[in-house]
């Protein structure tokens, strides 16, 4: 089995190295370019940019059955936490109530460096929209902004090509150390 996984890997190109980036646009206080990692082996990805799109905190959080605000999610892009049921689950819930993709964040909100490889579960379901993994600290910051300005989505760019930004070191989040 291990072999047989390895070769996977290799066939697709080994994905757990690529990053791929969004900013946050409002609010202004995490107006950040955030790094997230797609998942290795389930997920669509992105044929498009959005220039604009809400970035909306599920409700509950972990997305493992039916979310009570699933109307704001559609056509919009679902902000998720791990724990409680699969990664591949938390895709599925989003892409049954219509989001274009997934940002699942650490379930550790002290989670500043380590990027958890997202894999299939044991199923054989799949997936169709992006599922991207977000480390723990930046979800736990991007929602608290939100709770603090009383507003139900964030605003987002994604993906950016950090390549075309020179200044894309300096909008990193503070709390991200290299």
């Amino acid at each position: 089995r291990g072999d047989q996984e390895k070769e996977q890997g290799t066939a697709r190109g080994l994905r757990i190295h690529d990053y791929l980036y969004f900013q946050v646009l409002s609010p202004g206080d995490i107006r950040y370019i955030f790094t997230a990692t797609p998942a290795k082996d389930f997920g669509g990805i992105f044929h498009t940019r959005y220039e604009q799109i809400h970035l909306v905190p599920a409700e509950p959080l972990e997305a493992c059955g039916e979310l009570s605000n699933g109307f704001f999610i559609q056509d919009q892009i679902a902000l998720v936490e791990r724990g409680g049921c699969s990664f591949l689950s938390k895709t599925r819930v989003v892409q049954e109530h219509g989001g274009r993709a997934v940002i699942i964040s650490d379930n550790a909100v002290d989670n500043d460096s380590f990027y958890v490889e997202m894999i299939q579960d044991s199923t054989q379901r799949t997936a169709d929209i992006p599922a991207l993994f977000l480390l723990g600290r930046d979800g736990y910051m991007i929602r608290r902004s939100l709770e603090q300005h009383g507003l139900p989505w964030a605003i987002i760019s994604i993906p950016v090509n950090v390549t075309s930004i020179p200044t894309f070191e300096l909008l990193q989040p503070p709390w991200t150390f290299w």
